[in-house]
Parts: C-alpha cells; structure tokens; sequence
C-alpha cells in the first residue's frame, strides 16, 4: 500500500488514466480521499466521482498542486500545454509519472522543472488489470519512488523496467500500439466465419474463445510460438492449407512493417518536443 497520506493527482482523466485509479482502488493500495483527478469535461469529472470518490477539478494545477505523485495521463500532443499549467505549482520533491506516447524525458523535465520522472508505456489490457506497462527513471528518482512507480503501474498488470529511454519508444511500437494489432487480427477472424457462413454473434464468440484460450495455452505451457504452431500443423492438413497462405501473403512482413511504422511515428512525436 501506498505510505499513508500520500497524494497522486492524474493531469488528464481518460482511459488509462481511469485504469490506474481502478486498479489503485481495486486493490486497495490507496485511498480514495488520496486521488485526485483533473479533466476539461465536467460531465467526465462527475462519472470520476461517482465511480471512486476521488477529488475532481477542472484545473490541471488546482489537481497538482500538492501532490506526491503526479500522473501526465494527456494524449502528446496537448502535454506541453499541460506542463505549462502545472510546472510553476509543483512541489520541488514532486515524482512525475508520464504515461504519453513519444513524449521524452527531456522535454518532461524542461516543462516541468522537475528532475525525478517516470516515463512509461502502459497498454489497454491494463483496464482490467492484464496490461503490461515499460518503464524507466531517471537517476533523480529515489528508490522509496522508484516503488511507489512500480506500485502505480502494477495496479495495471504486469511491468517491465528498463535502463535505456529508447526502450520506451520501442514499447511503445510493440506493447502500447499492440492490442491494436490483435484486435485487427480478431476483426478479421470473425468476418472469415461470417463468410463462411457462421452468424456474426457466433463467429465472435468461436474467435474470442480461441484467441484467449491459445493465449493462457501459450503462456502456461512455455513453449516456443513455433513449437506450438507445430501441434496445431499436421502435414497436409488444414491448419497447413491456411498458414500457407498466409506465409504467401507476407503475414510475417506486414506486421513487422506495421511495427516499424508505429515506431518511427514514436520517435517523431518526441522529435516534435525537441
């Protein structure tokens, strides 16, 4: 748990915002009166509030002003507008957590004045606690900080540290934009059963099943991807038929492209607080 009367404020409200108050509460690491939120949208401020009891401003600095632990939580394109508002009200010992996609240390602390930040790379598993989030600190960060930091972001799942910012940017191509990817493959599936003549309700039902199914089979089993493919592909047979295809269709380069893409557009939007 977190120490007592330690305060985290989120500049910015949305989902993975929400995601880390949810799994702050729902195991019970903090208390509600210790939360607070800020957002532009009242109407989202009021659903904050009913949901977890945390304090709601509108103010981004109002929301920072005497917190602990502050969250940057906003899309990278509207951070250097939030680091305005909230950097002349920052307590000196404050620890910034930053969970925007591109956005450098460097720009974090040039806009905030502050030395001890985390910058992170969450994903949208994390909504109900199956996420994985990358992060990295700099030497600034204190250890009591840096497990508060680790205590924050493993409300959402998993975690994984690593000593190198350039990871983050990697992360964010893999883990952050991941889901994406999946849930395209998952899109797909389905309407291959739809054309195969299965209803739509059913078709999902068949490919959610198996997507998760294949995923806990994977991780309990500890196999190489490869070797599990391997079970599945008898020769000759339709699991062969169909991998053939896909191999033929350049499956494998397609995502690594995809991947490559959602990376560099990483770096661009660092390069872009530069």
């Amino acid at each position: 748990m977190m120490p007592e009367n330690k305060t985290i404020a989120f500049v910015g409200s949305g989902v993975m915002g929400e995601a880390m108050i949810k799994g702050l509460l729902s195991k019970a690491l903090i208390r509600p009166d210790c939360l607070f939120a800020s957002d532009p949208h009242l109407e989202r401020g009021a659903q904050l509030v009913e949901r977890y009891g945390l304090h709601f401003t509108p103010s981004n600095a109002e929301a920072a002003r005497s917190a602990d632990i502050v969250v940057l939580s906003v899309k990278p394109q509207v951070m250097e507008r939030a680091l305005a508002d909230i950097g002349p009200h920052l307590r000196p010992d404050v620890l910034i957590v930053s969970i925007a996609a591109g956005v450098k240390i460097a720009a974090l602390a040039a806009g905030s004045g502050v030395s001890a930040i985390v910058r992170s790379m969450p994903n949208t598993p994390g909504q109900i606690g199956q996420g994985i989030t990358v992060w990295t600190a700099t030497p600034e960060v204190r250890d009591i900080q840096r497990e508060e930091a680790q205590m924050l972001l493993g409300a959402m799942g998993d975690t994984l540290y690593v000593q190198d910012e350039h990871y983050l940017d990697m992360a964010t191509a893999l883990n952050g934009t991941g889901p994406a990817y999946v849930f395209l493959f998952m899109e797909a599936l389905i309407d291959a059963g739809v054309h195969l003549g299965f209803s739509r309700q059913d078709a999902e039902r068949l490919v959610l099943q198996t997507m998760r199914g294949s995923v806990e089979y994977a991780i309990e089993s500890r196999l190489h991807p490869a070797q599990l493919r391997n079970q599945v592909t008898s020769p000759g047979g339709t699991s062969a038929a169909a991998i053939y295809q896909l191999e033929k269709g350049g499956l494998r380069t397609v995502i690594s492209r995809a991947v490559w893409a959602a990376y560099q557009r990483s770096m661009e939007l660092g390069k872009k607080d530069e």
